[in-house]
């Protein structure tokens, strides 16, 4: 089949890579010409294991193109996804849906026969109805479905989500479109995945159920290591016991930081903002975004603990500094506060993280990035593993710190508390 990916973001780009390589055509468009180039070249713009290879291998087979040109591209097609961002409104909860109503209007212009047109950006329920009223302007209204197809890409291990989703939900009450959309995803659903056909409507919520619930997993299984702390449980062991019963599931159950990241931060909101406009009050979700908050808040304030409150010129090690392995991703990320916090506070800060440099950081004062772990640990008197990236799992901290008294504050729970105990290291666990 010959699809359109409009945006070139972590979802248009994955997906459009993807579905190339099970043997599509696919027009990549963005504005962006500098990024457009990149991508021609072979470049990837995100951090993403596997990437690369893919998309090199089917723009070489001239299955995957990319183009400025959404007019061609969309010419060229038969299936439209709409892949652009809905972040939060600067002012409130609400997701700014500006970028894909600004795409629907383009289409009008563009579109002259039969299309599919598809949001697979995270969309508040009934903005489907909203893009179909836009496009119903063409003179001829059955040449459009707009169908909703939510995403469900986990970063760092998108590839494997795309190739072996939980599920494929498509949103449409049209048999056409149905029977099309099955076709397209009939060798993913061949691996034994869900194809499930529901409303527009109930597939717009369906994603924002789900990120709300997995975002409620992590505040719940934060708040229990909180308590873990002064009871003197260690929060792995009830994580373990928990995740054994089938119907809790042993995912999203790891105490750590807060969340972050491109999706559960602005979903959540965005839920409650929907919610809100048909009087309904979602008090746990509500909760959850508050809990989350306070979580940041309160690994800050263990910090300054560890430190005896004296953090004048001490010097702090970061070990990852995204939302989570795997990407490069630094929105919302609770290494931003905390850095913040200790950078006001006159500390000597620096930090490693396996995908680079981050420009997030470059703005923030008494800041150094460093290339490897070893320089960036090096006389420390603190170290914080804030990402779980593997190549911090096995590591020997004296042979790294080589100074006598230092900490360890491990949030992701990587280290064995008796066996830093017996190497004679000062060490912070979360929940321990």
């Amino acid at each position: 089949m010959k699809l359109c990916m409009i945006g070139t973001g972590y979802v248009g780009l994955v997906s459009g890579v993807c579905f190339s390589d099970l043997g599509n055509t696919v027009y990549c468009v963005d504005k962006d010409k500098n990024k457009i180039e990149l991508l021609n070249s072979g470049n990837v713009p995100i951090y993403e294991p596997g990437l690369e290879e893919i998309l090199k291998r089917n723009h070489k087979a001239k299955r995957l193109i990319f183009t400025s040109d959404l007019k061609q591209a969309v010419s060229n097609s038969d299936i439209i996804f709409i892949c652009v961002g809905t972040p939060t409104k600067k002012n409130g909860n609400s997701a700014d849906l500006k970028h894909l109503f600004s795409v629907a209007n383009e289409l009008k212009k563009i579109i002259s026969k039969y299309k599919i047109i598809i949001t697979k950006s995270t969309v508040p329920v009934g903005t489907g109805d909203k893009i179909e009223k836009i496009l119903v302007k063409l003179k001829n209204r059955k040449l459009i479905d707009v169908v909703s197809n939510p995403e469900f890409l986990r970063e760092g291990e998108a590839l494997r989500d795309f190739v072996y989703p939980d599920r494929v939900v498509i949103g449409t009450s049209s048999k056409k479109a149905n029977r099309t959309l099955r076709s397209l995803y009939l060798p993913i659903i061949k691996k034994k995945s869900r194809y499930i056909n529901t409303s527009r409507r109930g597939a717009e919520m369906i994603k924002y159920a789900s990120n709300a619930f997995l975002a409620t997993k992590i505040s719940y299984i934060n708040e229990l290591a909180n308590l873990c702390e002064k009871a003197e449980v260690d929060i792995k062991d009830v994580s373990f016991g928990m995740g054994l019963d089938e119907r809790i599931g042993e995912r999203f159950l790891r105490a750590g930081p807060a969340y972050g990241g491109s999706c559960f931060p602005k979903d959540t909101r965005a839920l409650i903002d929907t919610a809100n406009k048909f009087n309904i009050d979602l008090s746990i979700v509500k909760n959850v975004v508050k809990s989350n908050e306070n979580r940041k808040l309160l690994l800050t304030r263990k910090i300054e603990t560890i430190l005896n409150k004296k953090l004048r010129n001490k010097t702090i090690t970061f070990l990852g500094v995204t939302f989570k392995p795997n990407t490069d991703d630094m929105r919302e990320a609770s290494s931003i506060p905390m850095i913040n916090f200790l950078s006001k506070k006159n500390c000597k800060i620096r930090y490693f993280d396996p995908s680079g440099e981050k420009k997030e950081l470059n703005k923030i004062k008494n800041v150094q990035f460093h290339k490897n772990i070893s320089s960036a640990c090096l006389k420390s008197d603190l170290i914080i593993i804030h990402t779980e990236w593997n190549v911090f799992k096995l590591l020997d901290f004296k042979k790294l710190v080589k100074k006598k008294n230092f900490s360890i504050y491990d949030m992701r729970n990587i280290y064995s508390p008796s066996k830093m105990k017996q190497m004679k290291i000062k060490y912070y666990g979360v929940g321990r």
